[in-house]
């Protein structure tokens, strides 16, 4: 079977994502996309003429992150007109997604060369929910208001969600808040030792000036008296009437009608909300010899899942259980695990039902402790398992992530020996 590569990959450090706050909040988000665009150009001396395609992911596509944000960020990083571009979206799976979708044009012979990624500022979203709210515009929520779909499968909120699956599986908040700790600890440890320096590109500011070089949401100083001491978070989320006496908890009920549960989620033990874009480039073996390119890790093989979206959050354990299937491999073949930390219970029970070595499972912590940029998250993960590849001498590394819908895609890559 023909072969994808991964030349090389990039991210931008994660901002705090609230408006006036983050780093990154006052920025367009094509801005953001286009440091990390510009960053895989100059690194690989890439000719842009020969670029077939960008393929990008944005989960919330309005306002100034709408309009084929892959494009147009292409164009504003000075990228040949001729290199197309293209946004989807799969929520929070978007960004494994993109990756997957360049790797397949790749290797069915159609393209030799398409740069993949995503990008996702949390801090406009906000503002732009906020400028509905203020207009007296309602949110859909998920479904986006089709009766139709309600009622062949309700759907709730995802850190609803979250507390609902933790009762379901008999996962206690310590469990998960010892698990937000580990993330907290590994994120540091792994910023000190400079284990992400090659992959996060400083942003700058339109003048030059450096708007962030470093992660911005990581609390080191976290202990578990403090995450003990939160409060849960999604509690009153949950019994909002949000019309005719419809619930957020009574939509997961008139499915699991005996399933009742108190909050164990907070903001310590979620992903966090921040400002983030991630790049990949990938190409043929044929591109990179005649461009004097050095693949660092080739796509294996890669899966999407679909599960109840219901409860919604339960994909990646299917997932990755399928992509190992395609891929002919084993659990204990994969050296690095990257799931994503939407909510602990998400890596929580992928680390359970799977029964992996937790030494193995996101090495450098996740996004309880450096933040979830929706669309760019899948890229970003991709990323950290090839850097920890190369510094750990492994050969296999699998990423997964669960998204809104009840949906996970997954991948599996492998890393070449330089």
């Amino acid at each position: 079977m023909p072969e994808a590569y991964i030349i090389d990959a990039v991210r931008t450090p994660r901002g705090i994502g609230k408006p006036g706050k983050g780093a990154l909040s006052h920025l367009h988000p094509q801005h953001l996309a286009a440091t990390v665009l510009k960053a895989i150009k100059d690194r690989n001396n890439l000719d842009t003429t020969t670029v077939d395609d960008i393929i990008w992911s944005t989960s919330s596509q309005n306002g100034k992150q709408g309009g084929d944000l892959g494009r147009m960020s292409a164009l504003a990083a000075g990228y040949d007109i001729s290199a197309s571009g293209t946004t989807l979206d799969r929520f929070c799976g978007g960004g494994i997604t993109s990756v997957n979708l360049a790797a397949a044009t790749v290797m069915s012979g159609m393209e030799d060369c398409v740069i993949a990624g995503g990008t996702e500022m949390m801090s406009f979203t906000s503002a732009y929910g906020a400028e509905l709210a203020n207009a007296g515009i309602k949110p859909l929520g998920m479904g986006s208001g089709n009766p139709e779909l309600d009622a062949l499968h309700p759907q709730s909120h995802q850190g609803v969600c979250g507390d609902a699956i933790a009762a379901r599986e008999g996962i206690d908040r310590q469990a998960l808040d010892a698990l937000a700790l580990v993330s907290q600890e590994r994120a540091d440890r792994a910023i000190r030792e400079g284990r992400f320096d090659r992959s996060v590109v400083t942003v700058h500011n339109p003048d030059g000036t450096v708007a962030l070089d470093r992660e911005e949401f990581p609390r080191p100083e976290t202990t578990m008296e403090g995450l003990s001491s939160l409060k849960a978070s999604f509690d009153g989320i949950a019994d909002f009437d949000l019309g005719g006496g419809t619930t957020f908890r009574k939509q997961i009920q008139r499915r699991y009608p005996e399933l009742d549960w108190k909050g164990v989620h907070h903001a310590g033990n979620s992903s966090g909300v921040v400002d983030g874009a991630a790049a990949l480039l990938i190409t043929s073996p044929e591109y990179a010899k005649k461009h004097g390119l050095k693949p660092r890790a080739r796509i294996v093989a890669y899966a999407n899942q679909g599960d109840d979206p219901t409860l919604m959050l339960n994909a990646p354990v299917p997932a990755a259980k399928k992509v190992l299937e395609k891929a002919g491999l084993k659990k204990d073949d994969i050296d690095v695990w990257e799931i994503n930390e939407a909510f602990a219970v998400v890596a929580e029970k992928f680390i359970r039902d799977l029964e992996l070595d937790r030494d193995k499972v996101n090495i450098n912590g996740g996004a309880m402790a450096l933040g979830h940029p929706i669309g760019a998250t899948g890229s970003i993960l991709i990323g950290t398992a090839l850097d920890e590849l190369e510094r750990s001498g492994g050969r296999y590394g699998l990423v997964t992530m669960c998204a809104a819908g009840g949906m996970a895609p997954a991948v599996i890559i492998e890393r070449i020996d330089g």
